[in-house]
């Protein structure tokens, strides 16, 4: 007979030991993994503190660099700031130099027209003036200084302060005026306008300057920065002092000093102060008119004509109105005469 075999069992005491000590591992692990966890945790923050810290450590060392260099920089640009006014300062005096090299070349151009000029002016003298040049005639007492009569108790100065003569020649005006008043060691009354007839001094508009060694020298002060407006033009100061001041118990003088005519026709302005300024007891106008005249645009070029065209104009005012007419061979003060 077979035997019949046994069943089995799932539920046996050895299946059920293998369950128990399969979650017994488990929960074995949880606890372990639970218990390492702190130590996990303090080893991070010890490691992140480190690290902080020596980040800290970096930033401040960069940021004193940065100080460093930021100092570095600032005297990098205060050095390169004095550079460039140096480098100024040089361009300018470069440009002082050009102007003077210039001016003074400018000069002995004019003064070889001069001369051109008058060794033509020499070759049509005829036989007659040749005589009576060389003859020689003793002057008269009264003779005037220079060519120019200083007869005169009141004297107005009637100034062309266009732009031409404000940049090239204003010293030498100044110290033009400076002479003219010096050959008057004293007039009963003295008046500054400019070639529009505008006065330099407004609270002494229409009416005379008293004359005081003081007053000279604030007329003389006053001219170093007076700049009115101009339109390089004569004509209007001179009808305007003529119809304001003349007075036929007075002797007038006028001393225009200028460099240009640019508009207008001679003949009429000759005309209108022939009209205004005429003659009084003895055949004498009432107001001398002198003339200074400046080659400011000789020296300049392209303006050559209007400068022709203001010393033909004084000139001929300086002829019929009992003055004189100087022309000038320079705008330096070391070369005029």
């Amino acid at each position: 007979m077979k035997k019949q075999r046994k069943g089995i069992d799932i539920f046996s005491l050895s299946f059920l030991d293998v369950v128990s000590c399969g979650f017994g591992a488990i929960i074995l692990l949880l606890v372990l993994s639970k218990v390492s966890e702190p130590l996990v945790v303090e080893q991070m923050s010890r490691d992140l503190s480190g690290r902080v810290r020596e980040l800290e450590q970096q930033l401040h060392e960069i940021r004193g660099e940065s100080r460093v260099m930021k100092r570095k920089l600032a005297a990098v640009r205060a050095q390169v700031v004095q550079d460039q006014e140096q480098l100024a300062g040089r361009q300018s005096e470069i440009a002082a130099f050009r102007s003077t090299f210039e001016a003074d070349r400018s000069d002995l151009v004019v003064q070889d027209r001069i001369k051109q000029q008058l060794e033509a002016a020499r070759q049509n003298l005829t036989e007659e003036m040749r005589r009576l040049q060389s003859a020689k005639v003793p002057p008269a007492p009264d003779s005037p200084i220079g060519g120019v009569p200083v007869d005169s108790e009141y004297i107005i100065f009637v100034v062309d302060t266009s732009g031409s003569m404000q940049r090239f020649a204003w010293p030498l005006v100044r110290k033009k005026m400076a002479e003219i008043l010096a050959i008057y060691p004293h007039v009963k009354g003295i008046q500054v306008m400019n070639d529009m007839g505008d006065y330099m001094f407004s609270q002494y508009a229409g009416r005379w300057i008293p004359d005081t060694p003081a007053r000279r020298r604030a007329i003389l002060r006053r001219l170093a920065s007076w700049t009115p407006f101009s339109n390089s033009s004569p004509v209007e100061g001179i009808t305007r002092a003529i119809r304001r001041f003349h007075s036929p118990d007075k002797r007038i003088s006028i001393y225009v000093l200028g460099d240009d005519f640019s508009r207008g026709s001679i003949q009429e302005v000759i005309d209108t102060v022939d009209r205004i300024n005429r003659a009084g007891r003895g055949g004498q106008r009432l107001v001398r008119i002198h003339a200074l005249g400046f080659p400011v645009l000789f020296t300049q070029g392209g303006s050559e004509e209007n400068a022709a065209r203001f010393a033909a104009l004084m000139r001929r005012l300086a002829q019929d109105n009992n003055g004189s007419f100087v022309g000038l061979n320079g705008v330096q003060l070391n070369s005029a005469r």
